[in-house]
């Protein structure tokens, strides 16, 4: 009983505190009482959360009678001062809370923080999306690559920086200190965006090999026992073979385009030498999806192939044999690409060339895919045995990609697939032939 009424003491204290601000008209008191608000916001438990987020979904909502009635004099007559009153009754008041929560010390990193309590109230709770869309509303404003600091991570980076970058590593995990300093040395590179009011918190990182070559296998990249390159003549070749988000609050928030294209700048200048742009990256999902039955628009793959592709995509999947038994299966009865005939990997690849040179385009589209070609890289090689870890075998047969950047064409290229086209190389096209 004491519990509950402690519980319930809290949501009021935090309830009042939100009133108090959002009526405040002056800025003398704004820090004093965003402070109260967020002090107050994280006495809650976690199971009051959605009762918090539900209060300014329900409380903190526009008008309906002022927005119908502001809409219909901006139809009626669309002058300017018509115009601001229809954008100020459509404006919800939570965004206004949000402004003036993101004035208390230390405010930018509480609302961040909040997010990533309400994100994990959507699945559950749908209509709070609306309090979500108005935060990363701002938080998209705020988190612009405009303000944002681009810096290299070195060995001599504070400590914090570098134990965030072990902690968030996605996609290849660091295996402690060796490991990282390994990923930190002359012929490799890491940069991550900040924001200045969280100056040691690492935003978004990418790590980067310098190389002569294009390269087909990650194994080498990320071996902390391997040698290190220290003649810069050999760097011909960037290859970013790693992209994580650090911060969960942020998803939804686009930054890792503007990452990557700001150190493909900022290694050309300061290696002339390096001529190529590449990434070397996973494709998950891949598995599932041929798995599903290779459909690439959910119900008429036959519309959206060439007859041609249509027989190719049928054979590949009579070849791998799926639906007899599965990939889990084939798994624990120890396939491996060293052992796979070449029928098995002929229609691996044909299917993933089809997977990605042609339903990267659509709406679920490989996530990997749609962020590099969206970003005007081109889908340029699909390599055999690329990634022979655990997690490469489960979800893309070891199969890994490389996107090539080439920066005289990244514009046009992110053009074509805004509208619809995915650029692809020869040899890509060669593996979708029947």
């Amino acid at each position: 009983m004491l519990e509950k009424l402690a519980k319930a003491r809290y949501f009021s204290r935090v309830t009042g505190a939100v009133n108090r601000l959002i009526s405040e008209r002056g800025e003398s008191n704004a820090v004093s009482m965003a402070d109260d608000v967020i002090n107050n916001y994280r006495k809650l438990s976690k199971d009051q959360y959605a009762k918090f987020f539900t209060f300014l979904f329900e409380k903190l909502n526009p008008d309906p009678t002022a927005v119908i009635t502001a809409a219909q004099n901006f139809a009626t007559e669309g002058n300017a001062r018509n115009y601001i009153k229809l954008q100020r009754v459509t404006e919800p008041p939570r965004q206004e809370l949000f402004r003036r929560l993101n004035r208390a010390t230390n405010g930018t990193a509480a609302l961040v923080s909040m997010r990533r309590d309400l994100l994990q109230l959507l699945e559950k709770q749908p209509e709070l999306t609306a309090v979500d869309f108005d935060l990363r509303h701002l938080l998209s404003s705020w988190f612009n690559p405009g303000f944002l600091k681009m810096h290299r991570v070195d060995w001599k980076s504070p400590a914090e920086v570098l134990e965030k970058l072990i902690q968030h590593e996605a996609v290849h995990a660091i295996d402690g200190w060796d490991d990282l300093r390994r990923r930190l040395q002359p012929d490799r590179r890491c940069f991550a965006f900040f924001h200045p009011q969280l100056p040691n918190e690492p935003l978004i990182f990418v790590e980067v090999a310098l190389l002569p070559e294009i390269p087909g296998v990650i194994t080498p990249l990320v071996d902390k026992k391997a040698e290190t390159v220290h003649q810069t003549s050999q760097y011909k070749v960037a290859a970013f073979y790693s992209i994580s988000n650090c911060e969960p609050g942020l998803r939804g928030v686009s930054m890792g385009n503007f990452l990557i294209k700001r150190v493909a700048e900022q290694l050309h200048a300061e290696f002339p030498s390096l001529k190529t742009f590449v990434t070397l990256s996973p494709i998950p999902g891949f598995i599932d999806w041929v798995a599903a039955g290779a459909d690439l628009d959910g119900e008429k793959v036959g519309v959206q192939l060439k007859p041609a592709l249509r027989l190719a995509r049928e054979h590949a999947l009579e070849a791998i044999g799926l639906a007899k038994r599965s990939w889990s299966e084939r798994l624990s009865a120890g396939w491996h690409p060293d052992n796979a005939t070449e029928k098995e990997k002929k229609a691996l690849l044909t299917l993933a060339s089809i997977y990605l040179g042609i339903g990267s385009a659509n709406r679920n589209g490989n996530p990997v895919a749609k962020f590099h070609l969206g970003n005007g890289a081109k889908l340029h090689q699909i390599n055999w045995a690329a990634d022979l870890s655990r997690k490469g075998l489960r979800q893309s047969a070891c199969l890994m990609v490389n996107y090539l950047y080439d920066l005289g064409n990244v514009e046009e290229n992110h053009e074509r697939f805004a509208n619809g086209e995915i650029v692809y190389s020869k040899a890509v096209g060669r593996l979708m032939a029947p």
